[in-house]
């Protein structure tokens, strides 16, 4: 059953951690269903968080020569693009990574079913009314995006430290609201989660005195693996979804998702009372 949960738990890490859907209330009804308790492996620090390496590695994967400013078959103009491009991911990452390491276990401590549906049906009902309101794309490519524009999508990105509020989907809905195009948000929110998941998987390895054993290291890699190979489908499959489509159907799910955490808690709130 631990190999089961492991691969389910990577599933639905590799789905959740790209589309705007948030991972965290994914997570908490996986591990309600499945009879994972606070102190089990599966719930530790050190696996919801190294899984996401797994997720990073697709992104490194599916982009590695947009991302890779050393491509010998690019042009010195394109090198030079390449080099912007992550000038202005680091600069975006700088709001999240101050204020991520003030606020990380402050958060870590509100992270309950109440404030997650809280977020998941704000940020459902955001996505929507974002959609419906008329706006102008200015910017479609990342050669188009200032810096002022990549620094305010970082700020936006402060907002997913907020348990149930989805890092891709503060990313997104902030760089719509600042005239980006749905595709390039998309593209750049992958981007943003280079530097500041690696980074966050890192200071969670460093400062955690958790103890693996064989066997969880072994749970570990196998729900890694799980994790970057779904991410290869579900971020082809988005980026061909957004092409054609806006993101309503993601919002309309984030407050089912919402309602139904909601009820789950209350209905076992009342069970055990």
């Amino acid at each position: 059953m631990d190999y089961l949960k492991s691969i389910i738990l990577g599933i639905i890490e590799g789905i959740t951690e790209w589309l705007p859907i948030s991972s965290t209330g994914h997570m908490i009804l996986a591990n309600e269903f499945m009879g994972i308790t606070d102190t089990s492996f599966f719930n530790s620090q050190i696996f919801l968080y190294v899984i996401q390496l797994g997720a990073i590695l697709a992104i490194v994967t599916l982009y590695f020569k947009k991302l890779n400013p050393f491509a010998p078959s690019k042009s010195v103009q394109e090198k030079k693009d390449t080099w912007q491009m992550w000038f202005k991911v680091i600069i975006a990452c700088i709001p999240a990574a101050v204020f991520g390491l003030l606020l990380n276990d402050a958060m870590d401590a509100i992270s309950t079913p109440v404030v997650v549906s809280a977020m998941l049906i704000i940020y459902g009902i955001a996505f929507i009314f974002v959609e419906k309101k008329s706006k102008t794309i200015k910017v479609e490519s990342m050669t188009d995006m200032s810096y002022k524009t990549a620094l305010f999508i970082g700020l936006f990105q402060v907002l997913s430290i907020i348990p149930g509020t989805s890092r891709s989907g503060s990313t997104i809905l902030g760089g719509m609201l600042l005239g980006v195009s749905r595709e390039l948000s998309a593209e750049f929110s992958f981007f943003l989660a280079i530097p500041i998941m690696f980074g966050v998987s890192f200071l969670k390895i460093v400062t955690n005195d958790y103890v693996l054993s064989s066997n969880e290291w072994i749970l570990l890699v196998l729900a890694m693996v799980v994790a970057y190979v779904v991410s290869l489908i579900a971020v082809k499959m988005l980026m061909n979804y957004v092409r054609r489509h806006d993101f309503k159907i993601f919002g309309w799910y984030r407050i089912v998702l919402g309602l139904i955490v909601i009820a789950y808690f209350a209905i076992k709130t009342l069970v055990l009372a």
